[in-house]
Parts: C-alpha cells; structure tokens; sequence
C-alpha cells in the first residue's frame, strides 16, 4: 500500500479546499483505519468553512490546513492493536462524536457531554476539544482513522451512500427517543421537509409515530414528504400562516407533546416561539437545529403551562447501530432519498451545489473511490 493518499483539505477560512497528496495514517491502539467510500456533505458545512470563526468563536475548528467531512462510511483495512469485535474487510460507519473516556461525564458513561466532546472532521464544543479534532481528521480523504468506539456495523442491504446520512437521521432518532416520541404522541417538526426534518418521516413507521404535524415553505415538497407517511403526516406551509394557530385548529386547542425544532442558523425566531406556542401543557420542545442568536422565550407562560425545553446534540454510535439494526431488518425505509455523488475532486462543487437540492431528499456525497 502507498504511504501516501489524496484528501481534500481547507488550508483557511473561506477558502476552496484543495485537493492534495498526504500521509497515510496508521491505526494507533483502539483505532482503526477506514476505506472511505461515502461522505455525506451536510448543508451546514458550508457555514462552518466559512462562518464558524465569526459566528461561534468558542467552538473551535481543527488546526488548519485540515481535512473536514462529517458523515463517512466504508471498509475498515487496517486495524491497531487492542481492537476486538472488528476486523478488516467489515462494512461500517463512523459516527463522529469523539471523547475522551477520562473526564468526569465521560467515566460515569454520559459521553456526549464530554468536556472535550468533538466532530470528528466539523468543529469541538470546548476549547480542549481541540486535541480530539486534530487526532481525527474527517473523511474527505481516500482513508480515515477511527476509534473503535465510534463504529457502526452495516447490513448488506445499507448501501454506503445511505449509510453516511447517518449523522442527520441519527440526530432526529435521539432526540425523538429523549422525549419518549411514540404511538399516541403527537409530534410537530418545524423544518419537516429540510435534511434534519426529514427523518421524522422516514422514521416514523419504525419508531411507530402516529400522529406527525410537520412545517415548511414549499408546498410542493410538503406534500411530497406528506406521503411518506399516509394518514399520519399532516403538513403546513409556513406561508400560509403561523404555527400555533394552525396546530390549535388541527388539535381543538389542545396542542401537541412534542415540538421538534430542526430549523437551522439564520433560522426566523417567530418560528420558533409559534412552535412553543403550540405545545400542550407539559409539552416538551426538543431543539435539534441549531438556531442561533439570543431568542426571547416567555418563561413565564412556561413556568405556568409546565413546558419543557431541551437541547439534542448528535447520537451515539449505539443509537446509530439501532438504525443500522432497522434498515437490516426491513423496517426502515430509506429508498426515498436521492444520491447525488462526485468524486472527491469535485468538492467544492458539491459544497456550493448542495443549496440547490430537493429538500431533505437529496443526499450529497463525495466518494473518494469513484
């Protein structure tokens, strides 16, 4: 095997990514390496080359020049010493939460909130974040390593290309099971027809979701999503007028459990408040999409109405694994999505072509193989 592999690397912010020849990494302990064959290019991805130092300051990017790249998925080719359960030749996804096993959350077994939990190949949420980022590099590169902890075994009926959509559907996945989602739960996504919106319907006949409201702009397209799910999923667009009073109407004024929030940075902040406002009392609001900006909330009513909200950040390998787990099994059914793949040396023009895409249906991705 060469000592040397091609990746796709931002050298600073803002700029294209160029295409250049790197070492090959070896597996260290507990690591693996993987054959990248599908990375999924996220619709945030472009804000985080080219936003992120300005927008969220406190979060850091890698060291650059750094090779980014959320979502892969592949074949592992080499292992390192003190890995079991895994050997070469095995179909995988590498989910790209990193940790450090040593820290308080991390030795009581709440890995998410490590305090230097990172994205493997996006951004850290802490300032020592920065050693996991620079370790791991993402997968925009004909190989990656990987912990052993972050694996996910693939069926043979999950293609790669579906596998690396893990990340968003995965993140929808948790926080439905943190608030319970279920039969006789009545769910509201604001953002239904988006990347992250999406996996609430694709999700639903698995999870068992009866009752969905789901928002969006695009007609067109919410009637499309509102298929996936016939009889369960209603739908409204946001042009049509606001959330809570179309939810009161749906509901006879009762409201909804859940609200999910899927709606992105940037995102309108009435939206939002029209989405807590259509929460039943003791309803629980589970924000996933990262809208940013300070946000005027009325505590108040939500002291009075016992409302609930709660922050999602990503999934486990494990609750990823359970999808896996689905689509093996024939009770996730993620055909709907439609790939849309480049070679790895045309990043940059998947990164810029990606805001035109059909909604949550189209997956990008960059198959460093092709």
């Amino acid at each position: 095997m060469s000592d040397t592999m091609l990746a796709a690397r931002m050298h600073h912010v803002a700029e294209k990514m160029r295409i250049e020849e790197i070492p090959m990494p070896a597996p260290g302990l507990g690591e693996v390496r993987v054959r990248v064959h599908a990375v999924n290019i996220v619709p945030n991805l472009s804000n985080i080359l080219e936003n992120w130092t300005t927008w969220f300051p406190e979060n850091p990017l890698p060291t650059l020049p750094a090779v980014f790249g959320l979502d892969p998925a592949g074949v592992i080719d080499e292992v390192g010493d003190g890995v079991v359960e895994w050997q070469v030749g095995d179909r995988v996804y590498v989910n790209p939460g990193r940790y450090c096993l040593s820290c308080e959350s991390c030795r009581n077994g709440d890995l998410i909130n490590c305090s230097s939990y990172a994205f493997a190949g996006y951004f850290g949420f802490t300032p020592t974040a920065l050693q996991m980022l620079d370790r791991y590099p993402g997968g925009l590169s004909e190989h990656m390593l990987a912990p052993a902890y972050s694996l996910v075994r693939l069926p043979d009926n999950l293609d790669y290309n579906t596998a690396a959509r893990f990340g968003y559907l995965g993140t929808m996945y948790s926080a439905l099971k943190k608030v319970e989602a279920g039969p006789g739960k009545s769910i509201l996504v604001n953002g239904i027809s988006g990347t992250l919106g999406l996996s609430a319907a694709l999700l639903a006949p698995a999870m068992g979701l009866t009752t969905l409201f789901g928002t969006g702009r695009n007609r067109d397209l919410l009637k499309t999503v509102a298929d996936l799910v016939p009889g369960r999923l209603h739908v409204h667009s946001l042009l049509d007028g606001p959330v809570d009073t179309w939810i009161h109407e749906e509901t006879d004024g009762r409201g909804v459990d859940i609200y999910v929030d899927a709606l992105g940075p940037g995102a309108d902040h009435e939206t939002f408040r029209e989405g807590m406002r259509a929460l039943r009392r003791g309803g629980t609001c589970v924000d996933i999409g990262a809208i940013m900006g300070d946000l005027s909330i009325d505590i108040h009513r939500m002291m009075d109405q016992q409302l609930s909200l709660v922050g999602s950040a990503w999934s486990t390998p494990g609750e990823c694994q359970e999808l896996a787990d689905m689509v093996g099994a024939g009770t996730l059914d993620l055909s709907p999505l439609e790939h849309h793949v480049f070679p790895l040396s045309q990043v940059n023009e998947a990164i810029s072509g990606i805001t035109h895409r059909n909604g949550g249906f189209s997956n990008f991705i960059i198959s460093p193989v092709a």
